[in-house]
């Protein structure tokens, strides 16, 4: 299959093959926007310009090791915008990029959806 073709069956239409495929770039975007941290950075930055200490302060329990390791993963992804001032402290600022807020767009309802039904879920899953 080339690929450019869709897959068919059930997936029809849906997906290029190229997804499928471990060598697929998307499948390393994937990791870096899904995991649990960059996620919850992600939501976190969608309306405010955050400082590492709220971020870390509305994230917990996340560490400082994890919480730096996804912010420098979304910003190298050019998702995150970090902005150094001279200042004493020295004073950084977290803000999404154009494409950052775009992906956001995407992911909103996703998080919502979560929310909603999250509860009952779990209490099935007991």
């Amino acid at each position: 299959m080339k690929s450019n073709e869709r897959v068919s069956g059930a997936t029809s239409g849906a997906l290029s093959p190229d997804v499928f495929s471990p060598r697929c770039p998307s499948r390393v975007l994937f990791d870096h926007v899904t995991s649990r941290w960059a996620l919850l950075i992600l939501v976190a930055l969608s309306n405010q310009t955050l400082r590492w200490g709220e971020l870390s302060r509305l994230l917990q329990p996340v560490t400082d090791k994890m919480l730096a390791q996804a912010l420098r993963t979304l910003e190298a992804d050019r998702l995150v915008r970090r902005e150094v001032y001279p200042e004493v402290p020295p004073r950084v600022d977290y803000s999404l990029t154009e494409r950052g807020q775009e992906l956001v767009a995407l992911l909103r309802p996703v998080v919502d959806w979560a929310q909603t039904h999250a509860e009952e879920i779990i209490a099935d899953a007991d």
